[in-house]
C-alpha cells in the first residue's frame, strides 16, 4: 500500500501509464494530481508534509542526525522526559507501512585522523518497548574505497540487538582504527516498530585486553558440522 511519502514515485508511474495511452502530461501536473488523490490542495502542501514527516517530531541532540533506510517512517528527538536521551519511535500513523527491515538511525559522522592507529570502543546504552525486529548500536569505518570494519551487533548472542520491552542494557563495538582510515560513523538504529531510548554513548580509546569485534560473533576455526548431522547445544 502506497502512502503521501510515495507521491514521487506514484506521479512518474502515473505520467508514464498515461504516456502509454497516448495522455501527455507535465510531470508538475502529474505531482497535482497525485496530490489531490492524498487531500492536499496542491504539490506545495504535500511536498511540505513530507518534509515535515521527514525532519521528525523534535530536534536531534547537537551533532547528530537523522538517517536509515526509510526514516520517514520514524520519529527523532530528544526526550528530556527520560533524562535527556534520544529517541527513535516508529510512526503511529504509519504502522501499516512498516516493514521489518525497515530501519532509522541517529547517527553521527568524525574524522578519523586522531584515531588512526588506537582502539576505541564505540559504546551506548539502550532501552526498548515493544521493538519488533530489534534496536542495536553500530559502528562503521570508512576509507577511500568504502567501508573497513563494520559491525552493528545483529550477529552476537548473546549482547545483540535489543527486542521486545527491555530495560537499560549497554552495547559496544570495538575496532583497530587502521592508518588507511578516513572516517568513522556510529549512532543507534531501530529496525522495524517500537521505540528506542539512548544514552551515555562514548567512545574511548581501550588497551589490548579489550577483544575487538573481529574476533567476536559466530566465526569458526575451522568449516563445521557442514552435513547438519550434530544438533546446536542449549
Amino acid at each position: 500500500m502506497h502512502s503521501f511519502m510515495n507521491a514521487k514515485a506514484m506521479a512518474k508511474l502515473l505520467r508514464q501509464a498515461l504516456g502509454e495511452r497516448h495522455i501527455d502530461i507535465t510531470h508538475s501536473d502529474s505531482l497535482e494530481l497525485v496530490s489531490r488523490q492524498f487531500g492536499f490542495a496542491n504539490w506545495n502542501m504535500l511536498s511540505a508534509r513530507i518534509d515535515r514527516a521527514i525532519a521528525g517530531s523534535g530536534p536531534l541532540p547537537d551533532g547528530w542526525f537523522k538517517a536509515g533506510k526509510s526514516p520517514q517512517l520514524y520519529d527523532t528527538r530528544i526526550d528530556q522526559e527520560n533524562g535527556a536521551t534520544a529517541l527513535i519511535a516508529s510512526r503511529p500513523d504509519l504502522l501499516d507501512e512498516v516493514r521489518g527491515d525497515d530501519f532509522c538511525t541517529i547517527m553521527q559522522s568524525v574524522d578519523a585522523e586522531a584515531f588512526r592507529h588506537r582502539r576505541m570502543r564505540l559504546a551506548g546504552e539502550l532501552r526498548t518497548e515493544d521493538v519488533g525486529t530489534g534496536a542495536t548500536v553500530w559502528f562503521r569505518i570508512d576509507g577511500a574505497g568504502g567501508t573497513l570494519l563494520f559491525d552493528n551487533l545483529e550477529l552476537q548472542r548473546p549482547d545483540g540487538p535489543l527486542v521486545g520491552t527491555q530495560d537499560w542494557a549497554e552495547r559496544s563495538v570495538v575496532f583497530d582504527v587502521p592508518d588507511t582510515a578516513l572516517s568513522l560513523h556510529y549512532g543507534f538504529f531501530l529496525k522495524g516498530t517500537g521505540r528506542c531510548w539512548a544514552r551515555r554513548f562514548s567512545l574511548v580509546e581501550v588497551d589490548a585486553s579489550v577483544p575487538t569485534n573481529s574476533r567476536k560473533g559466530p566465526v569458526l576455526p575451522r568449516p563445521t558440522n557442514l552435513d547438519f548431522g550434530r544438533p546446536a547445544a542449549h
